[in-house]
Parts: C-alpha cells; sequence; structure tokens
C-alpha cells in the first residue's frame, strides 16, 4: 500500500501548474462517488491523509452520491484539468457506467488514470436469520423462493450488482435485485434483515462477519484470503470458478500458456484513456469495449440474458484528462 500511495504522490507532483508555483499550491479535493462508511470511502480517506502529508497540502474528501457514481465522475469531468480535483473508482464507475447510462462525458478519453490503489475480492454475505448454515444450502434456498430473495448492491452497474446477476444466472434462479447509494447503506439494511444477501468487498464485509452480525459463504477467488482463512473459496464451497475477473484471466492463461502470469496491460497509460479498473486495467480494447456497449449483457438482468461474470472491485484514482492529451 505504501508504494501505491508513495505512486500517487509522485504522479500529482509531476503535474506542472498553470501560474508556475509548484504543485500542488493549494487545496486538492478527492471525489468518492459512493457513501460515508463504505470500502471505496474508507480507501479514498486512507488515500487522502497519506496523500496529503506527502505533498504537503490538504486532501479534503467529498462524497458525491448516486446513479452508480456517474454524478460524481461527471463532477470531475467537468473540473479544471489542473491536477486539484480527483476521484477514486473502479470497474463500475469508469467501465461499467459507460454502457449503460447515456452520459455526457467519456468514460474512456476523459480520464487519466493516476494509480492502482487497492484490490479486494468480493464475499458471498446474507443476514443473521438466513437459514442456509454454507453455501450450497444458500443456492438451494434461493432456488426453493424464485424472485423473493433480495440481494443488495452498492448502485446499479457496480461490482456487486453485476455479481447479483452473474449468480442468479449461474444458479438458475431469480433473486429481487436492490440498489443503494454506496455498500455502505446497503450493508446497513443487511445488519437490520431489510435484506437477505449481498456479493460486497471482503474489506467492507468482514469486520462484520468477525463481529457475528453476518454470515459469509465463500470467498470470491481461488485462493482463500490471508485475513480470513476459515472462509471458503467458491470453489470449496459449491459454486465454482465464480471469480472475480483478474482470477478469471489468470484461469484463461494457465490454460493457454501453461503459466500463471499476471494480464497484460497496456504499455502506457495516458494512451490509453481512463483504463479499466479492473483485472485490465488499461487495456485499451476493454475499455474501448466497455464506451461502446459492449458490457451491456452483463447488466441485461431484466432482458433475460446470460451475464458475462467476472467482476472485480479494484480502485483506481485518476484526474480529468487536459485537452492537450
Amino acid at each position: 500500500m505504501k508504494t501505491l500511495l508513495a505512486a500517487v504522490a509522485a504522479l500529482l507532483g509531476s503535474i506542472p501548474a498553470a501560474s508556475g508555483q509548484t504543485f500542488p499550491s493549494r487545496t486538492l479535493t478527492l471525489i468518492v462517488p459512493f457513501s460515508a462508511g463504505g470500502p471505496t470511502d474508507t480507501i479514498g480517506r486512507i488515500v487522502a491523509q497519506r496523500m496529503g502529508a506527502a505533498l504537503g497540502q490538504t486532501v479534503v474528501v467529498e462524497n458525491v452520491t448516486g446513479a452508480g457514481g456517474t454524478i460524481a465522475v461527471g463532477r470531475v469531468a467537468r473540473a479544471a484539468p489542473d491536477g486539484y480535483t480527483l476521484d477514486i473508482g473502479h470497474l463500475g464507475t469508469h467501465v461499467i457506467n459507460g454502457a449503460i447510462y447515456e452520459l455526457q462525458y467519456d468514460v474512456f478519453r476523459d480520464f487519466e488514470p493516476v494509480a492502482m490503489i487497492a484490490s479486494n475480492p468480493q464475499l458471498i454475505v446474507a443476514r443473521k436469520g438466513v437459514p442456509a448454515k454454507d453455501l450450497r444450502e444458500l443456492i438451494a434456498w434461493v432456488k426453493a423462493n424464485p424472485e423473493k430473495i433480495s440481494a443488495a448492491n452498492g448502485g446499479i452497474g457496480t461490482p456487486s450488482h453485476i455479481a447479483s446477476i452473474y449468480f442468479q444466472n449461474i444458479v438458475g434462479a431469480r433473486v429481487q435485485i436492490v440498489p443503494y447509494r454506496g455498500a455502505a447503506p446497503a450493508m446497513k439494511d443487511i445488519l437490520a434483515g431489510h435484506v437477505d444477501m449481498m456479493f460486497d468487498q471482503a474489506a467492507n464485509s468482514l469486520p462484520q462477519v468477525r463481529a457475528g452480525t453476518i454470515k459469509a459463504y465463500a470467498v470470491t477467488a481461488s485462493a482463500r484470503l490471508a485475513a480470513a482463512p476459515d472462509i471458503p473459496t467458491v470453489d470449496e464451497a459449491g459454486l465454482h470458478k465464480f471469480y472475480m475477473a483478474e482470477e478469471r484471466d489468470r484461469e484463461a492463461q494457465r490454460r493457454d500458456r501453461g503459466i500463471a502470469r499476471r494480464p497484460r496491460r497496456a504499455p502506457a497509460p495516458g494512451r490509453s484513456g481512463t483504463g479499466n479498473p479492473g483485472a485490465r486495467a488499461t487495456d485499451a480494447r476493454g475499455a474501448r469495449r466497455a464506451s461502446q456497449g459492449g458490457n451491456r449483457k452483463m447488466v441485461a438482468d431484466d432482458q433475460g440474458r446470460r451475464g458475462q461474470g467476472g467482476v472485480t472491485d479494484e480502485n483506481l484514482a485518476c484526474r480529468r484528462r487536459s485537452p492537450a492529451g
């Protein structure tokens, strides 16, 4: 984490100020597109504190919620391209939204990635009163109650939303998908028993799992979490290869090349536009497909089409791209 934060500070420090002053010469604003207390907000506040200390300037965190993060990202798109207004986002805010919303900005061309901040898999969690003791029983319970089980998410187009669609397609039973203005209010309703289940970032759910206030059934990865070795993987729990995108890419690479290697990334963030903050973070082809609507299949829960699967909760710090490119 320290290395990534240093990279943020170094890259921001290289931005020339229009007035000729050394950057930064005033307060910076970091826009968080989800509610306070959620995983993206938590990561953003950690980044802001460390970045402010490194740069010698205050970094103000501002939560701007709504429409799956498009309101917040749109604000950054309209800001002056001087490096003083940034946002922190992920696959949902900077890729999928370009496929499901009519936006006043271009997720591919209008943003410049600064640094990858964090990556963590999702946990399949449920309210404490859900009768299922393990993932197989949870799936059986969902199948026995079609369209009656509710699944919370952090907003339309977010990774938790995509995971819900993928889940119902895989198990062959529909759930009631309930969007919120972020993971924090969604988790509150899980705790209160108002909704049944959720696919949530481990960083957000794990404290509640440890406190015994919610149930955790599996981690959406091929290996157990070091911080929670008692929670089985989806493979162990009975939902084979229900992975996040990076894990699915690794599996494909093992098949195609016989070796485990990280996904290929574009060589220069400045040339690849916004970049996909998922496993193919700066893959220009992946981002272009998103802006052209190629990811619509993943969010077509009402059309009954099969979701594509592969969701990731990785966070990326971005700034408005300057007109000069």
